[in-house]
C-alpha cells in the first residue's frame, strides 16, 4: 500500500514518527516508514527508537549522500506500490492526514502535493527570517496551485507512483544545496507526469537562525550559477537568472553588483533584525549572483 520515506539530518524524528504510525494504525493499511539518516553525528539515540516501533525503521547512511541521493535510496529500499516522502522538521496539520491521502488512491493519481503550512507562533528575533519566507513565499493556496501545477510543488508532503520516481529519480549530479526540486518536477513536466493538488498541508517546524537561512540561500545562489554553467540548469526555468539576463540586456548588472558590494553590511543588517525585509533577500541574491557572473 504505502512506503512514507522520511530523509534525515541532525533533526529529533521520532515524534514525527509516531504521530504517522498513529494515523496508519488506525487505517488499518499495509504501510512501512522508512528513516534514513544521512551520515549526521546528532540524535542518533532518539530516532533509534524508531525501531523499536513495529513497520518502522531507522539507519544511518556510511557517508553524506546529499538529500537527492538520500531519497533514491530510501525509494530502492522500499516496497511498496505509493511513496509518501516528508521532511523532517515537520508534522501534519491534521489527524485525518494519511486518511485523506488514502482516500484518492483508488483513483491511481501519479503525483499528489498536499501544500505547506507554517507555525502561528512568531519564533525569536534571531530565527524569524526563516519563518517569515516560508509564510510568504512557501504557503500558497489551493487555489494558487491549481493555476500552476508545476510552480509551486515543494518535494516533499509528495505523493507519488514508486515506479515514477524509479523513472525519474531525483537528480544525483546536484551535490551542494538547492535546486533538486526544480530539476526534479521539470522532469515530470516534460514527461507529462499529472500532479494532483489537494489541502493536506504539513506544519513546516524549520528553526534555523537568520544567518544560517542566509549562507543556505547563498550556497543555493552559487548552486544555481555552476547548474547552469554546465547546462544543467535551462536559466530560462529559474527566475533569478531570467532576471539577471533581463539587466544584462540592459547592461545594468554591472550597477546592481556595485549596489550590492556599497550596501551589503547594511541589507545583512536588516536580514538579521527582527524585521527583515524579503525584497531585500531578493536582491541580495541577485547581487550575489551578478557578483559570480562577473
Amino acid at each position: 500500500m504505502l512506503s512514507i520515506l522520511i530523509p534525515v539530518y541532525n533533526y529529533d524524528v521520532f515524534k514525527l514518527v509516531s504521530e504517522l504510525k498513529h494515523q496508519a494504525d488506525n487505517l488499518g493499511i499495509t504501510y512501512e516508514i522508512i528513516v534514513q539518516d544521512d551520515a549526521s553525528v546528532s540524535f542518533s539515540s532518539e530516532n533509534n527508537q524508531i525501531n523499536s516501533l513495529a513497520n518502522c525503521f531507522f539507519s544511518i547512511n556510511k557517508e553524506n549522500l546529499g538529500r537527492g541521493r538520500n531519497i533514491n535510496s530510501l525509494c530502492s529500499k522500499s516496497k511498496y506500490d505509493y511513496v509518501l516522502i516528508m521532511e523532517a522538521d515537520a508534522l501534519p496539520q491534521n489527524k485525518s492526514y494519511l486518511k485523506n491521502y488514502i482516500d484518492l488512491l483508488s483513483k491511481k493519481p501519479e503525483v499528489i502535493f498536499g501544500g505547506v503550512k507554517y507555525p502561528d507562533s512568531i519564533p525569536p528575533n534571531e530565527k524569524i527570517l526563516r519563518w517569515k519566507y516560508g509564510r510568504n513565499r512557501e504557503i500558497k493556496t489551493l487555489y494558487q496551485r491549481l493555476q500552476n501545477k508545476y510552480d509551486f510543488v515543494l518535494t516533499w508532503n509528495l505523493l507519488l507512483k514508486k515506479d515514477i520516481l524509479l523513472q525519474f529519480p531525483f537528480p544525483e549530479f546536484i551535490h551542494e544545496y538547492g535546486y533538486e526540486d526544480l530539476v526534479f518536477i521539470k522532469k515530470l513536466q516534460l514527461n507529462s507526469v499529472s500532479i494532483t493538488h489537494i489541502e493536506n498541508a504539513l506544519i513546516h517546524y524549520n528553526d534555523e537562525e537568520n544567518l544560517d537561512f542566509i549562507k543556505k540561500a547563498e550556497k543555493a545562489v552559487k548552486n544555481l550559477h555552476d547548474l547552469i554553467s554546465s547546462e544543467k540548469i535551462d536559466s530560462k526555468d529559474v527566475k533569478l537568472s531570467k532576471i539577471y539576463a533581463f539587466l544584462k540586456n540592459l547592461r545594468l548588472t554591472g550597477v546592481l553588483k556595485s549596489i550590492y558590494k556599497r550596501s551589503k553590511k547594511r541589507i545583512l543588517n536588516n536580514l538579521t533584525s527582527r524585521k527583515p525585509n524579503l525584497y531585500l533577500l531578493d536582491f541580495y541574491k541577485l547581487g550575489y549572483y551578478c557578483d559570480l557572473k562577473q
